[in-house]
């Protein structure tokens, strides 16, 4: 120690008073290739565990900035004609909250209807459960469905399934709250957002990944907008059809419509075939000319609406389309769905443009 302290004091100077830096560590020695080994796997670990607890808080942040991108060609017109940004994104976000008003209001009042008239009806019931002569009293003699009722409605999991009910409703209205939020941030923020994204590209490329970048922004906006528009076209068609043959809750259908239609390839097959059997309740006439309307409005749709409205915008071939709709949702669900095609457009462009001439010119 004390010819380590005679040392120190002979290196130092008054230009380095804490004397010159020693000779450096060798970075290939065991220990260092070992310490670098652990800390890579020990930040992948961290990266993996990060991307897991926060999976589902990614999904609602991509979501919204899918809906701002979306959104944007509308605010980006109303810009181009000196609309300011403040009152064009208002005035978006308005239309949006008014559209959804819209639909809660055709929501509520059938189902408060429909709760009411079982509520009055239930008295009536259980009078004819209780009445032998009845066909509902022989029912309940053979299979003892007054019994299993009671049974069923003392069980715990009946509760539990109730609670976890209310919390996944709970749930979905919370994230949707958070994704109309964060989407009006990303709208109102969208020219910085764009601005920052590309500074991540270097200097050099920057011009070129800007073109390619507004090409995709534009795809998916067009996408975006392409398909409320069909879906409206539906729900309109859908509605005058419904008035017409009497088919009941004509505004309520055709709003579930427009929702299902937005999900791609058998988002439409889906509705037709639940509005289908509501049109059952009225006569089987009925349900059959309804059942006759969504297979010709589908052939309009797949073959006159999309490649008219979004197929000269978005381009992607018919099996690309399946595939990603399929991929889309077995990997993120509903909302995998819906981006899928997007998402697609995005990819053919950057291999059409990107990979496939370098790898022509490797």
């Amino acid at each position: 120690m004390a010819e380590a302290e005679s040392v120190a004091e002979e290196i130092r100077s008054p230009d380095r008073p804490l004397g010159p830096p020693g000779r450096p560590f060798n970075r290939r020695s065991p220990f260092f290739s070992g310490m670098a080994v652990a800390g890579g796997m020990a930040v992948t670990a961290g990266v993996v565990w990060l991307l897991l607890t926060v999976g589902g808080t990614l999904v609602l942040i991509g979501l919204a900035f899918f809906v701002a991108v979306g959104l944007e060609p509308v605010v980006g017109w109303l810009a181009q004609h000196h609309v300011p940004r403040v009152l064009a994104v208002t005035a978006v976000v308005l239309f949006v909250l008014l559209a959804l008003a819209g639909f809660f209001a055709a929501l509520i009042p059938p189902l408060v209807d429909q709760t009411i008239h079982f509520v009055e009806e239930v008295p009536e019931f259980l009078r004819k459960l209780g009445d032998h002569s009845s066909y509902l009293g022989r029912l309940n003699d053979q299979y003892h469905i007054e019994d299993r009722a009671r049974s069923l409605m003392t069980n715990p999991s009946l509760v539990n399934g109730l609670l976890g009910s209310g919390k996944a409703v709970l749930g979905a209205l919370g994230n949707t709250i958070i994704v109309l939020v964060l989407s009006v941030y990303f709208l109102a923020n969208f020219p910085r957002i764009r601005a920052a994204t590309f500074r991540f590209v270097p200097h050099s490329r920057r011009p070129r990944a800007i073109l390619i970048g507004d090409e995709i922004f534009a795809k998916v906006g067009w996408y975006v907008l392409g398909n409320l528009v069909i879906s409206v076209i539906a729900a309109v068609a859908s509605f005058i059809w419904f008035i017409s043959l009497g088919v009941p809750y004509p505004v309520l259908l055709a709003i579930l419509l427009a929702l299902l239609d937005l999900i791609p390839i058998i988002g439409s097959t889906l509705a037709g075939i639940i509005i289908s059997l509501v049109a059952l309740t009225v006569s089987v006439p009925v349900f059959i000319a309804t059942a006759c309307f969504f297979v010709a409005y589908r052939v309009i749709e797949d073959y006159l609406l999309v490649p008219r409205i979004i197929g000269r915008v978005v381009r992607v071939p018919p099996i690309v389309t399946v595939v990603a709709v399929l991929l889309g949702g077995v990997l993120l669900g509903i909302i995998g769905a819906l981006v899928a095609i997007p998402v697609a457009a995005a990819v053919l462009l950057i291999l059409r443009e990107v990979t496939f001439p370098r790898l022509d010119r490797a």
